[in-house]
């Protein structure tokens, strides 16, 4: 590749090792940012049906045990033939009501750390990666984009999380609000 031709380095190519590597981290993360903060940051959404942090865990915890490792061990057992159970994006709503958050902060590394050691028990090879599945509304996936979409799944409630915490204080920040992208939604 030429020196003069530029280098896009905000996209990469799945890589197994680079996945947990990342998926590890999350719950250490979100137990540093979460566990004992005042419940006003714990509840907070950003009005209407949206979600709090501690909607969002409960999110997290429901998609470890129904959602990544079955459905790879869907896709391993039945390829395309047989299509991935439905998901339940509000489960939480019903599974963890009540529950504070160093309990679920507790069972999400409990049910990642699970969930890693049975991946690293697949064994997945490149063909593998690229063996095809079924989702139920998307059509063919493969294996290798479903991993994907976990990490960038964690990677979009880490920032949900984000959001909805930085847009407590949208009045409070005053006139500097035009200069917090988090708050104000600019790209940049």
């Amino acid at each position: 590749m030429s020196s003069t031709q530029p280098v896009n380095r905000t996209r990469r190519t799945f890589s197994l090792a680079e996945a947990t590597a990342l998926l590890a981290r999350t719950p250490s993360t979100l137990d540093a940012w979460l566990r004992d903060l005042p419940e006003g940051w714990l509840t907070g959404n950003e009005g209407g049906e949206s979600w709090s942090p501690i909607d969002v865990l409960g999110h997290l915890i429901h998609g470890e045990r129904t959602d990544w490792i079955p459905r790879a061990r869907r896709i391993i057992e039945f390829g395309n033939t047989k299509a991935f159970d439905k998901f339940d994006r509000f489960a939480q709503f019903r599974e963890f009501q009540g529950m504070g958050v160093g309990e679920l902060l507790d069972e999400f590394a409990t049910a990642r750390a699970k969930n890693l050691r049975e991946l690293e028990a697949l064994r997945l090879d490149e063909a593998t990666l690229d063996k095809p599945g079924l989702h139920p509304e998307l059509g063919p996936v493969t294996m290798r984009q479903l991993l994907s979409t976990w990490v960038v799944h964690d990677l979009d409630h880490v920032v949900q999380i984000a959001r909805v915490m930085a847009r407590q204080y949208t009045d409070a920040v005053g006139p500097w609000h035009q200069y917090l992208r988090v708050i104000s939604g600019k790209q940049g």
